[in-house]
Formats: C-alpha cells, sequence, structure tokens
C-alpha cells in the first residue's frame, strides 16, 4: 500500500533552421522497481569539427542509457545514496572523456559534448551537469537548477558581466568544462527533495537563448501538461517560437512532470 510516483514526460528535437546535423540528443527512460517507478533523463548538445558533434552527444547518449539499465539497478537495491551516484556518475563520464578524446586524437578532429543528466527516485532528484544545457524546475515559478560550465557564467559570477551582456556576447558558446575536451572533466551535482506535481526542464542552449522562462513557466504548467501528447505539442510550440525568432542553433528539449498517485 502506500503511495508512489508516476511520470508524464515528453521530448523532442529539431535540427533548427541552419545546422545541416542535428548533434543534440536526449534520452528518457523509465523503470518500475521495488522503490516505485523510476525516471531518467539525458539531453546532450554536441559540438566539433566536421559534424562529428552528434558522435559524440550519441556517444554519451547510449553509454547513460547503459547505466541506467546495467548499473543503476545495484546502486538502487544495495547502495542508493547520493555519494554512490555520484561516485557512478563520475567513473561513467571519466570513461566517456577518456573514449571522445581518444578518438578525437586518433582522428584529428575536435568534438565534445555536454551533458545534463535527471534522476527521480521517490521524492528526491539527482543531477548531474557538464557544459551549458540546463534542469529547471517549474513549480510556483521556474527556477534554473544547474549553473552553466561557461565562460560567460564565470564572468557574471566575478560581476564583470550582467546577464545581459552575456546573452549577446560572442563568447556566449564558450565552455569551461564539456566531455571529449580535455584530460579531465568536473561535473557538477545537485540533489534535493521535489514535491509531487513538480514539472523539470531539460534543454539545450538552442532552446532558451530567444524565449523568456516566464514564456517557458506560462506555457508548460501543470494543470496544462494532463498527458504525454499534450506534453510534446507544448514542447513543439515552443521549438517553433524559438525558430520563428531567427535561433540558428539545434534545440531540444526533454520535459518530466511527477504525479502522486495511490499505490495499488
Amino acid at each position: 500500500m502506500g503511495k508512489s510516483m508516476r511520470y508524464l514526460s515528453g521530448i523532442y528535437s529539431d535540427i533548427g533552421i541552419s545546422k545541416n546535423v542535428n548533434q543534440d540528443a536526449a534520452l528518457i527512460r523509465k523503470a518500475k522497481t521495488k522503490m516505485g517507478e523510476v525516471f531518467f533523463a539525458v539531453v546532450c548538445d554536441g559540438m566539433g569539427g566536421l559534424e562529428k558533434g552528434e558522435l559524440a552527444s550519441s556517444t554519451v547518449i547510449s553509454e547513460m542509457s547503459k547505466w541506467f539499465e546495467q548499473t543503476f539497478p545495484d546502486l538502487l537495491y544495495h547502495d542508493f545514496n547520493f555519494q554512490a551516484i555520484k561516485n557512478s556518475w563520475l567513473q561513467t563520464v571519466s570513461e566517456l572523456n577518456s573514449m571522445i578524446c581518444d578518438y578525437g586524437e586518433e582522428h584529428g578532429i575536435y568534438l565534445g559534448t555536454t551533458l545534463a543528466a535527471l534522476l527521480l527516485v521517490d521524492d528526491a532528484y539527482y543531477i548531474c551537469n557538464i557544459g551549458d544545457s540546463r534542469v529547471y524546475h517549474l513549480g510556483d515559478q521556474i527556477r534554473q537548477m544547474t549553473r552553466d560550465q561557461s565562460f560567460v557564467q564565470q564572468e557574471i559570477d566575478m560581476g564583470r558581466m550582467t546577464e545581459e551582456e552575456a546573452l549577446h556576447s560572442d563568447q556566449r558558446n564558450v565552455l569551461l568544462q564539456c566531455i571529449g575536451v580535455g584530460n579531465s572533466v568536473m561535473p557538477d551535482f545537485y540533489t534535493g527533495e521535489y514535491e509531487a506535481s513538480s514539472t523539470f526542464l531539460l534543454c539545450s542552449d538552442g532552446f532558451r537563448h530567444v524565449i523568456s522562462n516566464q514564456e517557458i513557466w506560462e506555457n508548460l504548467q501543470p494543470d496544462i501538461l494532463t498527458d504525454e501528447k499534450i506534453i510534446e505539442e507544448k514542447l513543439k510550440w515552443l521549438v517553433e517560437l524559438v525558430k520563428s525568432r531567427q535561433e540558428e542553433d539545434n534545440i531540444t528539449a526533454v520535459l518530466v512532470q511527477a504525479i502522486r498517485e495511490d499505490a495499488c
């Protein structure tokens, strides 16, 4: 008896108006467990010469999917805590970093990818972030849960740039961290509790450049998102809005709403 969570979710990705290849990649995974339904989502924004960014992002998505299917069940039933999740994700992204770096060196190309991952188990969220894809929480207001690992965010933190200046900076795409560039990668990790009816949005930077937080929040209200078809339609509508405003990047978003229900 008791109560558990179920998750309504949707995913939408678009090549955008000017790119030849969609270098974004994303996944949604759900599983029934002894602890109730669990949810996992990842968004990656690939970058690189010879359009190899899609190889970097799809590789990370594939390996994170394997992590959820093969590694996560052992953690869930034997050693489930934030530190164990962090250690496991750190090992996975370190291996991915080496793999993609080695590929780039071998082929003489530059490639890499951001990563934003969200895991929901019971009333707790766990987030891993590398680069400038983002996770937001939508409740009474919209709140950015991740901090960009980017040059402009660093300048904002140091008081040398305003958020408005960062939006229009020529260096807004310069990352301090990404998977596949450099000998090591240092993710940021976040955890906390959330309420039923909480909505989470994961997105690549192309999704958010030309729309405001207020527009995102107004269009993704929980009482509107009554089924997964509506979620995907809302994401598609926002993506088309972004394209109409001449965003030139690939555009990807994942949305999930947690709903508490009586367990059978």
